[in-house]
C-alpha cells in the first residue's frame, strides 16, 4: 500500500515528460507561423530596426555607401547602443576607434571641425565616421566581404590575407572576423529584405 502513491507520482511524471515536449513543439510551431505570416514587419520591428535614418542616409550618400550595409554594421557592432564601448576602446553606434577617426581627418575624408573626433558618442558624428570608413574601405577593396572583414580586422590585415593568396572569406585567419563577417552578411540580407523601399520609406 505504501508504494502506490510513489508509483502514481512516477506515472504522473512520465505523463508530463511526454506532454511538455509536445507543448513546446506546438508553441514553437505557432510562433513560426506568426512570423511566417508577417516576417518583414516583425523582423523590422523587433530584430532589424533603424534609428537615425536621415543621418545614416545623408552620411551614406556623402561617402558612397549602401545605407542598408551601414545599418547592418551598426546592428552587429553596437546593437544600436549609442553609448557602447568595446574592450579595445571603439566607441558609439558604429564602434569607431578614435585613432581611425583622426586618420580620416588627416586624409581629408572627414572634417574635424564639422565632426569633432572627440564626440564619437554623438550619433551624427559617429555615423559620419563609420560611413566614411566604410567608403574608404570600399575605394581600396573589391568586394563587400572584403570591406566588412576589414572593418573588423583592419585594411592592412585583409590586404595581407589577399596578397598571401587567400580570398575572402576563405583566407580569413581570425575566427572573430569570420564570425563577424557572417553576422553582418546575415543582417545585411535581412535589412535589404525588410526595407525594400529604403530606410526612410519603410
Amino acid at each position: 500500500m505504501g508504494a502506490l502513491p510513489r508509483r502514481r507520482g512516477k506515472v504522473r511524471f512520465l505523463h508530463w515528460s511526454r506532454v511538455l515536449p509536445f507543448v513546446a513543439l506546438v508553441l514553437t510551431a505557432a510562433a513560426c507561423a506568426v512570423f511566417a505570416a508577417a516576417p518583414t514587419t516583425l523582423a523590422r520591428q523587433f530584430l532589424y530596426p533603424v534609428n537615425h535614418a536621415e543621418t545614416i542616409l545623408a552620411a551614406s550618400e556623402r561617402h558612397g555607401v549602401d545605407p542598408l550595409l551601414a545599418c547592418a554594421v551598426i546592428r552587429c557592432e553596437s546593437g544600436w547602443d549609442e553609448d557602447a564601448v568595446s574592450a579595445a576602446g571603439a566607441e558609439g553606434l558604429m564602434q569607431v576607434m578614435p585613432d581611425t577617426a583622426r586618420s580620416l581627418n588627416a586624409l581629408g575624408v572627414v572634417s574635424a571641425s564639422d565632426y569633432p573626433p572627440e564626440r564619437l558618442f554623438e550619433p551624427e558624428v559617429n555615423i559620419e565616421y563609420g560611413c566614411a570608413y566604410l567608403g574608404y574601405l570600399q575605394r581600396h577593396l573589391s568586394s563587400t566581404e572584403e570591406i566588412v572583414a576589414a572593418y573588423n580586422a583592419g585594411i592592412g590585415t585583409v590586404q595581407g590575407w589577399i596578397s598571401d593568396g587567400g580570398g575572402i572569406p576563405e583566407g580569413i585567419e581570425y575566427a572573430e572576423t569570420r564570425t563577424y563577417l557572417g553576422r553582418v552578411q546575415n543582417a545585411y540580407e535581412w535589412y535589404k529584405r525588410c526595407y525594400p523601399e529604403g530606410i526612410t520609406g519603410a
